[in-house]
């Protein structure tokens, strides 16, 4: 039997799916991280990842409505941090496509397609788990560096 690891911290938090309200969720990731002193390129990174899974829950997962967002952030005392970032949108019938470099739903809008690549190059682990109808769970971890005195 695999024993759960015990956070030292966590938060969860609910926001409707504004744009306005992804700018709020890089904040928060940021103020929450703060207590592990992360620097300041490793904090940039997260902050873009969950900018990244935020902004594919609002213009993707909510396309024509609004919608909840659940965004929870946990912190383990070896420094891993854990982010999942959770819609109850539309979902993504194949996950593995839509993980590829600029494989779009939305050809007509001017974005990319480069979201999980992004966060994949951020992050050292992202996971994706989505049913049609149902949603989305998105999983970000990262193993921040120690400070050096």
């Amino acid at each position: 039997m695999k024993l759960k690891r015990k956070p030292i911290n966590e938060i969860k938090v609910c926001f409707p799916s504004y744009s306005e309200n992804e700018r709020f969720a890089r904040i928060a990731v940021s103020g929450f991280l703060t207590q592990l002193d992360p620097q300041i390129d490793e904090l940039a990174d997260v902050k873009t990842a969950v900018s990244e899974g935020v902004t594919n829950a609002i213009v993707h997962g909510y396309r024509d409505c609004l919608g909840e967002i659940l965004l929870q952030i946990k912190i383990y005392d070896d420094r891993q941090v854990y982010i999942k970032i959770r819609d109850k949108g539309c979902g993504i019938a194949d996950v593995e496509q839509a993980m590829q470099p600029l494989f779009t739903t939305a050809p007509e809008e001017e974005r990319a397609g480069l979201g999980f690549a992004v966060m994949e190059s951020f992050m050292d682990r992202v996971r994706v788990k989505s049913k049609p109808g149902e949603g989305t769970t998105l999983i970000l971890e990262k193993k921040l560096k120690s400070r050096k005195l």
